[in-house]
């Protein structure tokens, strides 16, 4: 039997290590300890260990000893340790990451993020791929380059569903990096596609139904499906024996909720609720939220289009 002064050395040499995310190996009579720990957004989260037992007096199953306890508690104040420190760099990347979305710094965010690429926690996954996606939807942004984030996103999106499947922003994001690589795929795998991205939308509601932002893209995806081309539709008749489809009041009814969820929060959800209710023939509802939408001010790229778009769109309407 080792004794406790052994024991209380070691006990003490594992705690000084504890915050330091280091390996290390110490050996005792009778037993060898290997423990190894790994940060989250590095690898696997938690602890891991590793025992080879060598004693004669284990093997006739003397199991428990002092050292055994005091071993066990030293593994317990590294595991929490090791939580500890992991979740707060993670907090503080997600921190850093949350500020310059919210400021319109997408390359920075990217930057940023893409230092924890091989992240295995979904809430850096997801803003990844939206980090991704963002990054490829500017204007200065290359055809090859634009592809080549555009797989990247969805990849992470991917992967940060594997990881947390009950997160309402991951299958949010999963079916937005879906929809734009169907862009790359063909008109097959884009009408395909429709159905799983559908069924990630409702999910994101499901999971979140106060999140105006997957109410807004369920809409979208109505709008889109009640507007498709003929042709394409016929497409779709072929290829599927059901089809998807939608129509302009399914869309109103997700555009509309979204705006009562959450008012004024995203310029294309006004300038969506203006064009559906053009759809719809309603020319007085339709001047009214493409007026709100020209009235608010563009923060982003895509809030400049937008503009644009809405400026040209009342314009016609006052023609007419």
């Amino acid at each position: 039997m080792v004794a406790v002064g052994a024991g209380t050395r070691w006990l003490r040499r594992a705690v000084s290590v504890a915050g330091r995310r280091t390996r290390f190996f110490f050996e005792v009579p009778g037993a060898s300890f290997a423990w190894r720990s790994h940060h989250p957004l590095l690898g696997q989260g938690g602890c891991r260990t590793e025992v080879s037992v060598k004693s004669r007096f284990f093997r006739r199953g003397l199991v428990f000893s002092t050292l055994s306890y005091l071993g066990y508690e030293a593994y317990a104040v590294i595991s929490r340790s090791a939580t500890v420190h992991a979740n707060a760099q993670v907090d503080e990347v997600l921190d850093q990451a949350d500020y310059l979305y919210g400021s319109g710094e997408t390359e920075k965010l990217y930057q940023l993020l893409d230092q924890h690429k091989d992240s295995e926690n979904a809430q850096v996954l997801w803003r990844l791929a939206r980090a991704s996606r963002d990054l490829a939807q500017l204007s200065h942004t290359s055809a090859e380059k634009k592809k080549h984030l555009t797989y990247q996103a969805l990849d992470y999106a991917k992967k940060a569903l594997e990881k947390d499947p009950s997160c309402f922003s991951v299958h949010k994001w999963y079916a937005i990096c879906l929809s734009d690589v169907g862009d790359y795929e063909g008109i097959k795998t884009k009408i395909g596609n429709a159905f799983i991205i559908k069924e990630h939308f409702q999910k994101a509601i499901e999971l979140n139904p106060k999140d105006a932002t997957s109410l807004h893209l369920m809409g979208i995806w109505c709008y889109t499906f009640a507007e498709m081309p003929w042709y394409q539709s016929k497409i779709a008749s072929v290829l599927f024996s059901t089809p998807p489809s939608a129509t302009y009041k399914e869309a109103l009814h997700y555009f509309q909720k979204a705006e009562d969820v959450e008012p004024n929060f995203y310029s294309k959800n006004l300038l969506f609720l203006g064009k559906t209710y053009m759809k719809l023939n309603n020319i007085k509802m339709a001047l009214l939220w493409l007026t709100k939408a020209k009235e608010r001010l563009p923060h982003t790229e895509e809030d400049k289009q937008v503009h644009k778009e809405t400026v040209e769109l009342l314009n016609s309407l006052r023609k007419d």
